[in-house]
């Protein structure tokens, strides 16, 4: 049965790259929830243009909420993202249960404006708002025997109706290695467009690591733990040859389905839609300099 459900994965992922973006009828146009105050922008953002609301909020790939890129627009409209407790536990002098707020308030937000994209070779451009994650980790100050930081996101599937289904061994979980975790660009992302996240983003918290695909960037984060050991992603889990820890946007490296080199970004016309795709997804400047020495054919 497990078998069966990731061929059948297998089989949305590779359409997911080749067809359209459809966006409902329903979905509006405008920004929608609450306006975050006192939000900064950030020198870190692109100067590309930014996808439309629509594009952001009704093209998702967040199978808690179904597998079709619009069942999260459909299907998280009642999710309450909000109190919410994150714990944290493992390498760390500060472990605790900590609210939304505790975690928040003490920080600027920033707006940061970066490229997105995804394993399945398509795009965005989206005007993320939020804190930096290293400045969050430094509240928790974990020690020296902390060399990875491993995400969990919710599990209640009475909340998010696709965790009935065994695509995946829920909770959804991912990780990085401390040195990418206190990275300047690595973002806990609360917002969109200057509002609260919305749900099918992942609200009220998620992960944003440009420079890897997306499915790496985790949504509703309920727990952080601080490990000495690397953690496993739930798609690294379920199919390793594919998904590997590391997942960093490399046009060299193509999945084994299919080419990497070029990718679709989401909302451009037919003869402009299709872009090589850059290493590191453009923020090799940035980033290179964390894995010198590290064979990045070998470690995907």
């Amino acid at each position: 049965l497990r078998r069966r459900e990731i061929l059948k994965m297998a089989g949305i992922a590779t359409a997911g790259a080749l067809l359209a973006h459809r966006v409902p009828a329903a979905a509006s146009s405008a920004p929608e929830g609450n306006v975050l105050s006192g939000v900064q922008k950030s020198p870190l953002s692109t100067d590309q243009t930014p996808n439309s609301w629509n594009d952001i909020t009704t093209y998702n790939n967040y199978y808690e909420f179904g597998t079709s890129k619009d069942d999260p627009h459909r299907n998280a409209r009642n999710f309450k993202a909000r109190p919410w407790q994150v714990a944290v536990n493992g390498e760390c002098d500060k472990p605790g249960s900590y609210h939304y707020d505790d975690l928040v308030s003490p920080h600027v937000l920033e707006e940061r404006i970066y490229r997105l994209r995804c394993v399945e070779a398509w795009s965005m451009v989206i005007p993320w708002v939020g804190i930096p994650l290293a400045s969050m980790i430094r509240q928790f100050e974990p020690n020296s025997s902390a060399k990875f930081v491993h995400f969990k996101t919710l599990h209640d599937p009475s909340r998010m109706p696709g965790q009935r289904r065994r695509i995946l061994a829920w909770p959804y979980e991912e990780g990085l290695t401390i040195e990418e975790a206190m990275h300047p660009l690595t973002l806990i992302a609360v917002g969109l467009y200057g509002r609260e996240l919305p749900n099918q983003n992942g609200a009220p918290m998620r992960l944003v690591v440009p420079w890897k695909y997306g499915f790496k960037s985790i949504k509703a984060i309920a727990e952080i733990s601080f490990t000495r050991k690397r953690p496993r992603g739930s798609w690294e889990r379920s199919i390793p040859r594919e998904y590997g820890f590391y997942a960093n946007v490399n046009p060299q490296v193509p999945h084994p389905r299919w080419s990497q080199a070029r990718e679709r970004r989401i909302g451009a016309g037919v003869f402009e839609s299709k872009k090589p795709t850059l290493m590191f997804n453009g923020y090799a400047d940035l980033v290179a300099s964390l894995y010198a020495g590290l064979d990045l054919r070998k470690n995907y």
